[in-house]
């Protein structure tokens, strides 16, 4: 538990103070990781990317969905013309194989879709993880057992295989990227909902938190005010961790062709038709893994790093571009640690 969640703690009911100074304490923390800064910088700048999308498209003077025949060879099977893809002032990234449609275009509209899915998937399962955790650990005897093993069956249950059963029977005319967000976001919930559930659990038990409900106040009151912010750090922790986790399962999905369907770009849409290609039009293939590779490890790598800023006693699994506060703080424990062995073998020779 991070020592934000300590000093609310500490505060009783009003934390307003103690809750800016754990907020600061996150910030100087976060600060300190240089590679979870860099990742920050590059998740702003894809975020950027698709939000300015029709901005980009609009400079460069092309659309995701028109059709370029005339920029494609025919005769050896729909191979761009002229050299790297067919590279030039009017198609900056090239043209796509056989359709001839622009590769930048198509390039920042599916960053839209795959950030879009897997932002929105992370929502809908913070939002029911968070209910059923609260719920099953706040009912009585009966609520939890019902809650806790509808939570069991939903971790037991194979996101790709229930993903695609249900994603091929749904009608083509519902929206695709809406259809996969509810999908992922439905079958995905279940660890965080148990993660919810342990640490409302533990905070139960705290002096503040029995003195609310002992003065009268209703469970969704004890819920709102006192536990919520104590669920802060280990929610906003695996929420970081699961939206890169979102964006793979999307890319995947729609590379097994039952995700988004064209003409709406994808990055694992565009990976479909791209394997075949990787030899005559190899940016085809490369751009979406591409922009695929560097977004899930810049996510990951921030996700680790704001889990390492809320709980400074969790060490980072990232063991590069922790600063170096990390190693002078290390440093500083290992030689405490050797003082107070050489001051026990001391006494234990006198």
């Amino acid at each position: 538990m991070s020592e934000a969640l300590v000093a609310v703690e500490a505060a009783g009911t009003d934390g307003s103070v103690p809750a800016a100074s754990g907020a600061r304490q996150f910030w100087r923390r976060l600060r300190a990781q240089r590679a979870a800064l860099v990742a920050a910088a590059v998740v702003a700048l894809l975020v950027l990317v698709a939000l300015a999308a029709p901005l980009f498209t609009a400079l460069e003077g092309q659309d995701p969905t028109t059709y370029h025949p005339s920029l494609i060879d025919s005769a050896r099977g729909g191979v761009p013309i002229g050299s790297l893809g067919g590279i030039s002032a009017d198609h900056w990234l090239g043209v796509e194989p056989q359709t001839g449609r622009d590769l930048f275009a198509r390039l920042v509209y599916g960053a839209r879709v795959s950030l879009g899915v897997a932002l929105a998937a992370t929502v809908v399962q913070v939002v029911i993880g968070v209910a059923v955790g609260v719920g099953s650990a706040l009912g009585n005897r009966w609520v939890d057992q019902l809650l806790s093993r509808a939570t069991d069956i939903i971790v037991s249950m194979p996101l790709m295989i229930m993903s695609l059963a249900l994603l091929a029977i749904v009608p083509s005319s519902f929206p695709r990227p809406v259809l996969v967000t509810l999908v992922i976001g439905l079958i995905a919930w279940g660890n965080i909902a148990k993660i919810v559930r342990a640490q409302t659990l533990s905070l139960k038990g705290l002096d503040y938190v029995s003195a609310a409900r002992l003065s009268g106040w209703g469970a969704w009151r004890v819920a709102r005010r006192e536990l919520l912010p104590g669920l802060a750090a280990p929610v906003i922790t695996y929420a970081a961790l699961l939206v890169p986790t979102n964006i793979s399962v999307e890319a995947a999905l729609s590379f097994l062709g039952v995700g988004v369907k064209p003409p709406t770009p994808s990055w694992g849409q565009m990976l479909t038709a791209a394997d075949v290609w990787y030899q005559a039009a190899p940016q085809y293939l490369l751009l979406p893994a591409g922009a695929l590779f560097v977004t899930v490890l810049a996510l990951t790598v921030l996700g680790d790093g704001v889990r390492t800023a809320l709980d400074p006693r969790a060490a980072s699994r990232l063991r590069v571009g922790t600063g170096r506060r990390d190693s002078q703080d290390s440093k500083a424990a290992k030689s405490a640690t050797d003082a107070k062995g050489a001051k026990t073998d001391k006494e234990a020779s006198a």
